[in-house]
């Protein structure tokens, strides 16, 4: 899988800085600074951007639990606003959002 950064212009600068830390010019430490600045960064959603993604797709909540691994009581959850998604399944929830829930088959 591709890293996804903020911009074109940000994809090139990291690449030269991997390439700097293969010949040693940097350290592991600051390589790792650095891929946290590059990459895209996941916003918090809100209840209803995460109904309408799931609506987007025609699936029940049942079934879109299935594809994020998660159960149909905690989409129902979020779709509330009882409980907000964080980590994996924010990351997920951002992926099907993009690509759709082919991506995460």
């Amino acid at each position: 899988m591709s890293k996804k950064y903020r911009s074109d212009a940000m994809a090139a600068i990291h690449e030269t800085m991997e390439a700097l830390h293969d010949v040693g010019a940097i350290d592991k430490q600051t390589m790792r600074r650095f891929d946290g600045a590059c990459l895209t960064s996941i916003r918090p959603l809100k209840p209803e951007e995460i109904k309408a993604i799931r609506e987007k797709e025609h699936v029940s909540q049942a079934v879109f639990a299935t594809y994020l691994n998660v159960t149909s009581s905690l989409v129902s959850k979020w779709e509330r606003g009882e409980k907000r998604p964080s980590g994996a399944s924010l990351k997920l929830l951002s992926l099907v959002a993009k690509s759709g829930l082919a991506t995460v088959a």
